[in-house]
């Protein structure tokens, strides 16, 4: 049993071979006593031919065929006749004659045909097995592994060794909630799987390794949307003696290379890169969507002494930790034909994202001529119309939304309405990759509700040196400027949508020690936690820095498909369950005695109850 080619390499060069092909049924046509048969492989189709002229017995035996038959075929490659050949197929000037065949195996009628493109995702995942032999998921998974080659041969290229770091390590939750596993051998200890290879890949820089890559699976127990699986592959790397630069060229170097190779498009390097004070004061998210031309003015100053008070009484706001009011803008050029329906419509958009309204004003006109259209008009001075005119350039034609609340409500609300209005009135190229990169994040964010202060990437990110003396600093509403220091952290955006993220790390151990204490982590609880790490970093620890880029993300951006479940074989559903083989599942009292567990589910339904 041995193939000859694949069904979608047969060519007019091999007119007048043999050829052995093996593949499913994709269609089986009878004409005038002649069956045709499309026969399907991951490579393509190429349609076999049963002519009782050729070969009496096979010709009948042929009659049996079904979809999705699993078939061996043995024939001669012969050219079609001139009135029959097909332009749409990459086969279509060939046809292969039937000498013998074998049914490999037969099959069930589908429950859906596999050329059906509105199949319900449920009934999709539920048969994947059918679903991966249609040839847009062939394309999909032929497509991603393209990627991944490529990726391998970039860093390899460049020096990195693929190291495998492990699956069973150590809970450190700071973030989403760790997958927990058991141990038999340890009785009432647990293993967490990896949120990321974060620690590891930090402890082969000081073992000496200098450049690490690892294409890994990670798994976090967390709410899940379009973008998110419970499990996901993540393109890891670090490298020593580095600095902001350099990883991020080596990960240029990676796009460019994948992008060159499997979509044949160049991007264009250095991709351009702005803070992360920038990105939030033009765009109102940390991942802009580049491509598209509006952007956010702050004018909270113009309204200070507004009688507008929703205006004013934001413009004047502090609270601790760096929370501040703001009054921002959207332009929207042109926007002033939109109608009253589709004001509404993003008024309720925004309230999702906190807002409690949406302000505007349509410039029918100079606003000299009492031609501005607005409930909120009447409020403001003239004064106030011409600084707005000058800070957001307005002109006629032009519609203006508000957003007046905490910074960060706004920056939220008018940085998600504007990519909705951008989209709407199709200002932005669907066909277009619009990367950037976004530095400078904020080291440390204050959460009001726990009163303390969290890590923005992680609490192994270095903070940028000319800034570490706001840890020192005097006291502002009642806590130290720790928002004001920035991190050496980096994430790449496309097309709205961080595809990486990364940063220089501390590689003092002191430092280290002094951040977790800033994340009112103790010594105690350092060492319980992270004791293995601090203790590495005492013996030597080079700087070093690196990056995780979401492979499941790019390859879903790449192939303009909604969902990461369709560039992965086997994706979890929305509640994170396997619907194909049913998991996750019960698990036999036996099993769980072993391992010293007891459940106590059902025992909380027969208490609630």
């Amino acid at each position: 049993m041995k193939r000859s080619h694949f069904c979608n390499d047969v060519r007019t060069e091999q007119i007048g071979e043999r050829v052995t092909l093996f593949g499913w049924v994709n269609r089986r046509r009878d004409h005038g006593g002649v069956i045709f048969v499309d026969l399907r492989d991951r490579s393509g189709l190429v349609q076999v031919v049963f002519s009782p002229q050729r070969n009496v017995d096979i010709h009948q035996q042929a009659h049996v065929l079904r979809n999705e038959f699993v078939l061996q075929i043995e024939g001669k490659v012969a050219s079609r006749p001139k009135e029959t050949e097909n332009p749409k197929m990459d086969t279509g000037l060939i046809e292969v004659e039937v000498d013998s065949f074998v049914i490999l195996n037969s099959s069930k009628t589908l429950p859906f045909l596999l050329d059906d493109e509105d199949l319900g995702e449920n009934t999709r995942l539920t048969y994947r097995f059918l679903d991966l032999r249609r040839p847009q998921m062939q394309h999909n998974m032929a497509f991603r592994h393209r990627v991944n080659h490529t990726i391998r041969n970039v860093l390899d290229e460049a020096g990195f060794l693929d190291i495998e770091t492990p699956m069973l390590t150590r809970s450190t939750p700071e973030g989403a909630r760790d997958y927990l596993v058991p141990s038999r051998v340890n009785p009432g200890q647990f293993y967490a799987l990896p949120q990321s290879p974060q620690l590891f890949k930090q402890l082969l820089m000081i073992s000496g390794y200098d450049r690490y890559f690892q294409i890994t699976r990670c798994f976090r127990d967390e709410d899940l949307r379009a973008d998110r699986q419970p499990e996901f592959t993540q393109i890891d790397l670090e490298m020593a003696f580095v600095d902001e630069a350099d990883v991020m060229e080596v990960t240029e170097s990676i796009i460019k290379k994948s992008f060159s190779t499997a979509l044949a498009t160049e991007v264009k390097t250095p991709i351009p890169t702005i803070t992360y004070a920038e990105a939030m004061e033009k765009y109102g998210l940390d991942a802009p969507d580049i491509r598209n031309p509006l952007t956010l003015t702050d004018i909270t100053t113009e309204m200070k002494d507004t009688s507008f008070k929703v205006f004013s009484s934001q413009s004047s706001f502090k609270g601790p930790g760096g929370v501040r009011g703001a009054v921002k803008v959207l332009r929207v050029p042109g926007g002033a034909k939109l109608t009253r329906k589709q004001i509404d419509n993003y008024t309720k958009f925004v309230e999702i994202y906190g807002a409690k309204g949406l302000a505007w004003i349509k410039i029918n006109g100079p606003w000299q001529e009492d031609s501005w259209q607005s409930p909120i008009v009447k409020f403001f001075s003239d004064e106030e119309k011409a600084a707005i005119v000058t800070a957001t350039g307005a002109e006629t034609g032009d519609i203006l939304f508000f957003g007046a609340d905490k910074l960060s409500v706004v920056n939220e609300a008018l940085g998600r309405l504007r990519v909705a209005v951008g989209n709407d009135m199709e200002m932005v190229d669907p066909d277009a990759f619009g990367f950037v990169w976004v530095t400078e994040f904020p080291l440390l964010q204050w959460d009001n509700d726990s009163k303390r202060f969290d890590a923005v990437h992680h609490p192994f990110t270095a903070p940028m040196e000319e800034d570490l003396h706001y840890m020192e600093a005097e006291l502002e509403e009642g806590v130290l400027p720790l928002h004001k220091i920035r991190s050496r952290a980096y994430d790449l955006v496309l097309n709205g949508t961080e595809i990486g993220g990364g940063s220089i790390r501390i590689h003092n151990p002191e430092m280290q020690r002094k951040m977790l204490a800033l994340l009112s982590i103790d010594a105690e609880e350092a060492d319980d936690k992270f004791g293995f790490l601090l203790k590495a970093l005492e013996f030597g620890a080079p700087p070093h820095g690196g990056l995780a880029l979401g492979m499941d993300r790019l390859i879903a951006i790449m192939l303009k498909v909604e969902s990461i479940r369709d560039v992965i074989a086997f994706p979890k559903t929305q509640k994170a369950g396997c619907v194909l083989t049913q998991s996750p599942s019960t698990v036999d009292q036996n099993q769980l005695r072993d391992l010293y567990l007891r459940s106590t589910f059902r025992a909380k339904i027969e208490e609630k109850a």
